[in-house]
């Protein structure tokens, strides 16, 4: 197998939850011009189905599904549909989450609670649900999307919640990896940094002093950027690889 060969997605199924915009999209982009088959899931089917149609239009094969990462009985529906329509799942990549900010003392209960369930028990929900068929395989990649939010403490906006979420999210990754090394099951993670979508606007003024600024190569990134990460990932490119958090952010965490 050639060097570039080993990057090819030709036959794979992957489903990339939340891959409706932002870094989801940018991923589940790169992964369909890699040649995989791809599920997008976002919380309402229209938005996941109209992804996927422009996935299709291009001439890729891709399936838009309806998916609420905090419902185990949504994740198990999703799992079944995708597989029933595109076939086993190969390639899983955790990518819902939520980002919502406010200092410690002065957030609800309810923001903590929403966050955790969202960002880390909806990585265990959906890793779990394809995991179990993985095993029962012979084995199959999970990609986590984490954050350098999980090794640092952003500024000025305090997230506390997020920066937990994410943490937990780079240790879980681990958790699995050495767990489901017996199956054949490879889990690694992806740490962004300040990455420009529809929910980050970091191209604006206000954001170049925190988010801009500090980074070794002083610009954001993109979800392409991303996109091409997470090819390396799931394909064969990475076969030596488990439980490693690739950290993708310019160099800010490097100071």
């Amino acid at each position: 197998m050639s060097v570039m060969q080993k990057f090819s997605l030709e036959g794979r199924v992957a489903l990339v939850t939340g891959g409706n915009r932002g870094i989801g999209r940018g991923i589940a982009q790169a992964l369909a011009e890699a040649g995989a088959a791809v599920a997008i899931t976002a919380r309402t089917a229209q938005a996941a189905q109209d992804a996927a149609a422009e996935l299709t239009a291009e001439g890729h094969t891709a399936l838009g599904v309806a998916l609420d990462v905090t419902d185990a009985d949504s994740v198990e529906s999703a799992v079944a549909e995708v597989e029933v329509a595109l076939g086993p799942i190969d390639v899983l990549i955790n990518n819902a989450g939520i980002s919502i900010g406010g200092a410690a003392l002065e957030i609800d209960d309810d923001v903590w609670t929403q966050t955790l369930d969202t960002n880390l028990n909806g990585v265990w929900r959906c890793s779990r649900a394809v995991g179990r068929r993985m095993a029962e395989r012979g084995g199959g990649t999970i990609v986590n999307i984490g954050s350098m939010s999980a090794m640092i403490v952003n500024q000025p906006r305090w997230q506390p919640a997020y920066l937990a979420s994410k943490a937990a999210v780079h240790q879980l990754t681990k958790a699995l990896a050495a767990e489901w090394a017996a199956h054949s099951i490879r889990v690694n993670a992806m740490a962004p940094g300040y990455i420009l979508t529809e929910a980050s606007p970091v191209d604006q003024p206000e954001y170049y002093a925190s988010c801009v600024e500090p980074a070794a190569m002083k610009r954001w990134g993109t979800p392409e950027e991303l996109g091409a990460v997470a090819v390396f990932l799931a394909s064969e490119a990475s076969s030596f690889m488990t439980g490693s958090v690739l950290v993708v952010d310019g160099g800010y965490t490097l100071f």
